[in-house]
């Protein structure tokens, strides 16, 4: 009974912060993670235990589904190079950073320690970059990207972030080996996206014209991919991306138009409650990742934290600038044909650098390291990661979060289709 009041406790939050955030001039999700810190700290408040795995299968799927569901597909093909890039290069790019600056600033980080704490933050958080973004003044080609990066580059930041731990479990690390690992995760994961893709169409071709019962096989579907894939030992997050893809296309051809309606009144409900519900969360693991550390060591931590936030965007804003520059060379080339919508602005460039919020994925990964080694040893530094990885996300969706929405003004961006 005491559970089930405060999931109703924060849903009320929730709904009630969601509605007046457009009155008060702030990103809904900054007023929930606010909301969630201040439930966490109130006296007497049972302690709220962030399962990482209820994380992954309950908020993963269903979020990137929907997201991969709305994408432009034309605004994806012609931008894939930038979204590839970002999605791939630059996770290990900022994990590789993250890491050199933790291994010579953090004491007792080695350098395996340190690539665990750049693979969980390694990667942009999907709900966070399209909760902030949404309603700005942004093209949709920016859009397009920040959306594409976010449902791709969970898959690179999970798999980097799978190899580290394992290295420092005791797994020997061979380079050659972990790259093909990653390659077949990735395919892995393409191809049981594609088959329960194409089974789900086969299945809506014959229950579109009864909406219900359609849209209860896409709210199911997602959730089976991701299971089928890491039970297959292959990435369930580019499964569920893959699976997205497939039913949207299907969805732009004539179909029934209750399963439309249907399909769009439950989804919306769903992601709207699920986005609310993981921004108060990670405020409420803020207060219980502070009983675990050193009260003279919180100070130094969070400076810590800061230092990362800002190797992270540098890291971020160099790679998105040198694409830009990549884009105009590969234009002017005469034997490779570009797009010419592909290439991107400086105002682009700026928007989509600062747009790197880190959020749930990033906190589910730290929470889920292994308490112990398989030698039984306590896993080393774990709380100090726990705590690092809780304070960059706070840092990038509060500090980054509000001040988009000013950068986009000063800026005077035209949202041009």
């Amino acid at each position: 009974m005491e559970n089930y009041s405060i999931i109703l406790l924060l849903l009320a939050i929730m709904l009630g912060l969601s509605a007046i955030a457009e009155k008060v001039k702030l990103p809904y999700p900054i007023l929930l993670v606010i909301a969630g810190i201040s439930v966490g700290f109130i006296p007497g408040m049972p302690k709220i235990e962030l399962d990482p795995e209820v994380v992954f299968l309950l908020f993963l799927p269903p979020m990137l589904y929907d997201a991969a569901f709305n994408i432009s597909n034309i605004e994806f093909k012609r931008n894939r190079d930038t979204i590839m890039t970002l999605a791939f290069a630059l996770v290990f790019m900022t994990a590789c950073g993250i890491a050199v600056l933790a291994h010579y600033l953090i004491p007792g980080m080695d350098w395996g320690l340190s690539f665990v704490l750049g693979a969980i933050l390694s990667a942009t958080d999907a709900v966070a970059a399209m909760s902030i973004t949404k309603g700005l003044k942004i093209s949709h080609k920016t859009m397009t990207i920040l959306e594409g990066e976010s449902l791709i580059n969970d898959a690179s930041g999970l798999i980097a972030y799978r190899l580290a731990v394992a290295a420092v479990a005791g797994s020997s690390f061979v380079l050659w080996k972990a790259g093909l690992q990653f390659f077949m995760l990735i395919i892995g994961g393409g191809i049981v996206g594609f088959i329960l893709g194409q089974a789900l169409r086969f299945i809506l071709k014959f229950t579109h014209h009864k909406g219900t019962v359609a849209v209860s096989f896409t709210l199911l579907m997602p959730f089976i991919a991701y299971l089928v894939a890491e039970e297959l030992h292959v990435s369930g997050v580019i499964a569920v991306v893959i699976l997205g893809f497939l039913i949207s296309n299907l969805s732009r051809k004539p179909v029934s138009g209750e399963f439309r309606i249907a399909y769009r009144s439950i989804w919306d409900i769903i992601v709207f409650i699920l986005n609310g519900l993981i921004f108060v969360l990670i405020g409420i693991e803020f207060p219980y990742v502070i009983e675990n550390i050193d009260h003279s060591l919180i100070l130094p931590l969070i400076g810590y934290s800061f230092l990362i936030c800002l190797v992270a965007l540098i890291i971020r804003m160099g790679r998105i600038f040198l694409q830009r520059v990549n884009l105009e060379r590969a234009f002017r080339r005469q034997s490779i044909r570009r797009n010419k919508l592909a290439l991107l602005n400086w105002k682009e460039c700026l928007i989509i650098g600062w747009s790197g919020m880190r959020g749930i994925v990033s906190l589910a990964t730290a929470l889920a390291l292994p308490v112990t080694l398989s030698d039984g040893s306590a896993f080393p530094q774990r709380d100090i990661i726990i705590f690092i990885a809780v304070v960059v996300v706070l840092i990038t969706l509060v500090l980054q979060g509000l001040s988009l929405p000013y950068l986009v003004k000063v800026l005077n961006v035209e949202p041009k289709h």
